[in-house]
Formats: C-alpha cells, sequence, structure tokens
C-alpha cells in the first residue's frame, strides 16, 4: 500500500472512533458568539471555498471588518444585516480527535425559546461574557437555563480581552463575578478562558499575549472534555417507536435507546402490560449485535409474543420508571398565547403522544436573581414551576436522572405550534438553592385550625397515659418493626392504647405514590410524622419503624410532632448484622444492583447525633431491647395520666 493511501487510511481510522461532542453557544447580544464559532471551523478546516468567499464578499457588502467570521453562522437575512442571532444555527466540523455539532443561539431576551431549543440536546455550553462589560444580566440569564437544562460542563469564555489589553484583572473580575452567581446553580464542571475571537487568541491555539493564563485553548478543552460518563448507561430506557413487520416471520420493535444498556438474552419487562420476556437480537441497521447502549437507534427481537405496540417501554424487571399520571415540571413557555392552567394541551413524551392539562402553576422563575414569584400564567420565554396531568400513564423519570425520560413538551392542539419544554422534577425538589416559603406551603387561605371540645388532658385521664411517639430508626433489617411489635404487645396487655406505624405498612396505602429518592423519602417522613401527631392529639402511643436515614428529616419529624412528645430510637445494627437476617434478599439484590438507592448499601444512612434510647441489636435480644424502651416510657412519665 502507498504511504499516501496508507496516511488516508488512518486518518479515516481516527475519525471512525472519534466520538461526538455536542455544545452550544450562548450569551448576551455582541458579545461575539457567532464570532467564535466562525473562527473555530475557519481555523479547523471547516469552512469550504465557496463559504470563505461568500463571507468576504458581504463583509464588504455590509461594511463589517475585512472578513467577518461571523457571517459564517448568521444565515437569515435579518441576521446579516442586523449584525444579531436570531435562529437557532447547526454547523458541523471535526478534528481527528472528535467530531462536534455546534449550536449557535441567539442572545436577545425575546428569544430565549430559541435559546432553550439549541441548547436542550448540548453536553456542554459556552458562556461568551464581553470582557468591556463584565456579567450581564443576560449572560446569567443563560448560564441558568443551561443549568436549567442539565448541561453538566460549561465553559465561561471571556471574550474581546483585545479590547482591555489582555488584562489579568478584567478577567480575574469576571471569574469572580460568575463564580458567585454559579454557586446558586448546579454545575458540575466550569472552566474559564480569556479569548479573542475576533483575533483568535486562545480559540484554537494558546496565545502570547496572556502568559498567566494556566489553561488550555478553548479547541483543546473541547477535543478533551470528558462526556461520556454523562449518560445514563444504568436504567434501561427503550420506549417503543415503530414495530416493524416485513413479513410473517419477523417482528422487529424499533426505536432509540434512551438509557441504560440493554443485551442479547436480557430478562426484560414491557410496561404498561407487565409482561416478562427476554431479548432474543439487537440489531443497529442490518448488523446485529450482542448489546447496545443510551442514545444508540436499534431494532430488538423478543423470546415470546407479546403484544408491544408504539408508546411502550422496554426495561429491566428491577429497575422501573415512574409509572405516573401527575408531575411536577419546569415550564419553559414558548408562545405568544400564555399558559392558562386547565387547558388540554397534546403532549409529546418519549414515543408516546397523549393529552394533558396543568393543574396548578406554583411560581415563576426571574433568570436574573434565581427568584420565585407568584403567578397565574406563564408568558413567553417565561419559566415556572407547574403541576402536570396525564390523561394516561406516563413512563417517566427525574430529568436530572434521564434527559429522555425526564422530558416533554407541550402542543397547542389546533395550531400544532409547540407551546412548551418540559423538565420532569422530584415533588418536593426544587431546582433552585432558595428555600421554599414555609408560609405558602398551605394551598388555600380558606383554610382554619379546629378546636374540638375535649382536651388531650381529658383524652390523658380517660386513658391513663400521655401521648407519645417513639421514632425507631435504624438500617433495614435492624429490627425495628420486631421490636415495635413486641412493645406493643407489652402495652396492650396492660391495657395502654398504642399503634404501630410500620414502614412498609404506610407504603401500601397513604404513601404508596412515594418512591425511595432522597425527595421521596424526605416526604414520606413527612407525612409519617403528620400522622403520629394526629394520633399523639388523640392520646394514643404511636411507635414508628422507620429507616429515615436523614437526620433533618428526623429533625423534621421532631418539629412536627413536638420535642416533648418525640423520642428518638436508635435501632442500631451493623450492616453485616443486618445481611444475616435479610428475609427478603434485599442486601444482596442491592449489591448487584437490582434495587437503586438502598440504604446501607448505595444510600447513605445518618447515625442518629443524640437518641433518646440507643439499643445495640446485634449485641442484644428482642425481648432486652423492647424492655430497655418500655423502661424509658415509665421513667419519662408516658404511662401516667396528665395531672
Amino acid at each position: 500500500m502507498p504511504q499516501g493511501a496508507k496516511s488516508v487510511h488512518t486518518i479515516l481510522e481516527q475519525s471512525e472512533k472519534a466520538d461526538l461532542l455536542r455544545f452550544t453557544t450562548v450569551g448576551s447580544v455582541d458579545d461575539g458568539k457567532s464570532t467564535l464559532i466562525g473562527r473555530l471551523l475557519y481555523e479547523a478546516g471547516g469552512l469550504y471555498e465557496d463559504q470563505l468567499a461568500a463571507i468576504r464578499k458581504d463583509s464588504g457588502r455590509f461594511k463589517r471588518e475585512e472578513f467577518d467570521l461571523s457571517l459564517a453562522m448568521d444565515g437569515l437575512k435579518a441576521e446579516r444585516e442586523q449584525a444579531i442571532t436570531i435562529d437557532v444555527a447547526y454547523r458541523y466540523f471535526s478534528t481527528p480527535k472528535r467530531h462536534f455539532i455546534i449550536a449557535d443561539t441567539p442572545g436577545h431576551e425575546q428569544y430565549t425559546r430559541n435559546m432553550a431549543t439549541g441548547a436542550s440536546t448540548a453536553d456542554l455550553a459556552i458562556i461568551l461574557i464581553d470582557a468591556c462589560h463584565g456579567v450581564s444580566i443576560q449572560s446569567k440569564r443563560h448560564a441558568f437555563i443551561a443549568s436549567l437544562l442539565g448541561i453538566r460542563h460549561m465553559v465561561v469564555a471571556v471574550n474581546k480581552m483585545d479590547l482591555v489589553d489582555y488584562s489579568e484583572e478584567v478577567f480575574r473580575k469576571v471569574e469572580e463575578d460568575f463564580n458567585i452567581f454559579a454557586e446558586k446553580l448546579r454545575i458540575s464542571d466550569l472552566m474559564f478562558i480569556p479569548i479573542s475571537a475576533l483575533k483568535g487568541d486562545n480559540v484554537v491555539k494558546k496565545s502570547g499575549n496572556t502568559p498567566w493564563y494556566e489553561g488550555s485553548a478553548l479547541l483543546s478543552h473541547l477535543e478533551t472534555v470528558h462526556v461520556q460518563s454523562d449518560r445514563n448507561l444504568i436504567d434501561l430506557r427503550f420506549p417503543v417507536q415503530y414495530v416493524l413487520r416485513p413479513d410473517r416471520n419477523f417482528r422487529g420493535y424499533c426505536g432509540q435507546l434512551a438509557g441504560g444498556v440493554l443485551r442479547k438474552k436480557d430478562e426484560v419487562l414491557v410496561l404498561p402490560s407487565l409482561r416478562k420476556t427476554h431479548i432474543r437480537s439487537i440489531s443497529t441497521g442490518e448488523k446485529e449485535v450482542p448489546y447496545a447502549f443510551a442514545l444508540q437507534s436499534i431494532t430488538v427481537t423478543l423470546e415470546d409474543e407479546v403484544d408491544v405496540t408504539r408508546g411502550d417501554m422496554v426495561v429491566h424487571s428491577g429497575n422501573l420508571p415512574k409509572i405516573q399520571r401527575e408531575t411536577d415540571a419546569i415550564l419553559v413557555w414558548m408562545d405568544e398565547k400564555p399558559l392558562k392552567t386547565g387547558e388540554v394541551y397534546l403532549i409529546k413524551h418519549t414515543t408516546q403522544l397523549l393529552k394533558g392539562t396543568v393543574a396548578h402553576l406554583h411560581f415563576s422563575i426571574d433568570p436574573d436573581d434565581l427568584k420565585r414569584k407568584k403567578a397565574k400564567e406563564l408568558k413567553m420565554n417565561e419559566i415556572g414551576r407547574a403541576t402536570v396531568q396525564f390523561f394516561r400513564s406516563v413512563f417517566c423519570d427525574d430529568y436530572a436522572r434521564n434527559r429522555e425520560t425526564g422530558s416533554f413538551i407541550m402542543i397547542d392542539p389546533v395550531t400544532h405550534a409547540t407551546v412548551a419544554s418540559g423538565m420532569i422534577i422530584e415533588r418536593g425538589h426544587l431546582p433552585l438553592m432558595a428555600k421554599p416559603d414555609e408560609k405558602a406551603s398551605v394551598k388555600s387561605p380558606f383554610l382554619h385550625r379546629q378546636e374540638g371540645i375535649i382536651s388531650l388532658k381529658d383524652r390523658s385521664r380517660l386513658l391513663r397515659q400521655k401521648p407519645a411517639t417513639l421514632w425507631m430508626t435504624g438500617l433495614s433489617s435492624s429490627g425495628k418493626s420486631t421490636i415495635a411489635f413486641e412493645l406493643e404487645k407489652r402495652l396492650m396487655a396492660e391495657g395502654r392504647l398504642c399503634y404501630v406505624l410500620d414502614g412498609d405498612n404506610v407504603r401500601y396505602g397513604l404513601n404508596r405514590d412515594l418512591g425511595f429518592s432522597p425527595q421521596d423519602r424526605s416526604e414520606n417522613i413527612r407525612r409519617v410524622a403528620e400522622v403520629a401527631n394526629l394520633f399523639n392529639e388523640a392520646g394514643v402511643i404511636v411507635i414508628t419503624a422507620f429507616i429515615s436515614p436523614y437526620r433533618e428529616d428526623r429533625a423534621q419529624a421532631r418539629k412536627i410532632i413536638g420535642a416533648e412528645r418525640f423520642i428518638e430510637v436508635f435501632v442500631d445494627a451493623p450492616v453485616e448484622v443486618c445481611e444475616t437476617r435479610d428475609p427478603k434478599g434485599l442486601y444482596k439484590k442491592a449489591k448487584r444492583g437490582e434495587i437503586p438507592e438502598f440504604t446501607g448499601v448505595n444510600a447513605p444512612y445518618e447515625v442518629p447525633e443524640s437518641p433518646e434510647v440507643h439499643l445495640k441489636t446485634g449485641e442484644e435480644s428482642t425481648d432486652l431491647s423492647a424492655g430497655k424502651v418500655y423502661q424509658y416510657l415509665k421513667e419519662r412519665g408516658c404511662l401516667e395520666a396528665c395531672e
């Protein structure tokens, strides 16, 4: 093989193996987004001769710089005439190390919806900031939206450094100001680079004009930033888009894998039918493969005859998404007609098209200062939190966990225009650092507490006891329920009125809508505490048996019930001991990855710092532990009537 051909072959092989990075450029008007992308395309060889000729011609016609690279991106006539970006422009280029898809998004506030559209599929965002003006309101707005859309990697490119004599002081001031704002956002990877898009400083190559800057040039960073681990390869989510039936001997199910890894012979569950089967084959194009991973487009066949249609989802049986008809979401409103609660819209979620409505608008969010405001409607380009109700069940995840299953769009059923994009969030979870307004927690202003005629003292005299809540906390299988029911038996034998609130029993009814995420665990404990408080008001001694792994949640329960009634009981047993007592095999399943967020294995347990009662159930019997709690109740005076 000739040497030249070998070189071409090597280049083609490198290109085939190179991965893809999607990134977007955002920032205020005239910060230089289009110029930066034009510079990247030009120096990376991503512009053809006819494009370069057109740029030179238009540069003269519009009386711009001698060679205005921003014209490589501004494709609309209005954009070229006004020197602004209006629509989202996409461009593709590649280097030997990586392929790139760029979304150049508009900076004007009135085009926020366009900016959100361009950033929705990006792995990385470049926030351009004019060194002459510093961090602007639009810089903050776009950083907030990029963070909201789940973009984990962000580069703050401080542009026009040539106009401030490449001053390090100016650069550090921008860095300091932006960092203060970024502390309120969820950004896992943030980098600052001083550049001049017009002159090319630190865009493709390191510049000698900034000797004080020790980082890499922008292109080098884009080539090396690690985004592969951003994909969710844990939760298998395969929404079926199309049933392929070329003849009666073949039935395949086509779609894009939205999450996880799928292998031949895997046991899977089909939603909503809950039918189990196994994967017979997986194909990408015409090639059969042993496995596929997130964002690949595939066709699968199943071992069994299962009724599967468009909108169904294939998942692993031990790892289900949320199946619900109501969820909380962050909405970016995109229509000129404002959002009004109660109106019916079409909703596109994964491969499902269904009807739904916004049941309640909680608040709007001001992107400039991240404060929440009361709102009855959302206008175009506004952002808010709402409760969305679907007319049939959807199979979804929190947006932070999976972008594909955690997002949806809302469509006007008459005009078929996209009116909003939505990002599903956990109930109780807030996308901002600010704390909720506790005074606004009661949804109706017409609710008032009612006082009964019978006092708590009267109930206490009748029952010959003082109400209390014994809050038993500890790892799964540490002995909480066993001790709770043994204590209940002892108290009832003495004629005491008591009741056990057990974790599993409560989740079968009252809290059946909650999962095991940190947010759902918190809500689970809050509800239980409210129920225990009502029981206490009736004079009942309550014994709870909940893992309740977080100190903050237990402190909130103490606050709801009242410190004078709340008794924290730490049921202490080492994980090794709990595993030997595990009748359901939950610890083994958790270690195999079948149970996510299982306390003690892949989720934390925060040990009580000063419990009223400390039981070491790895060393003592159930009788002894129950006796200790009984004795504490007696010493505290709970087994005596109120005077």
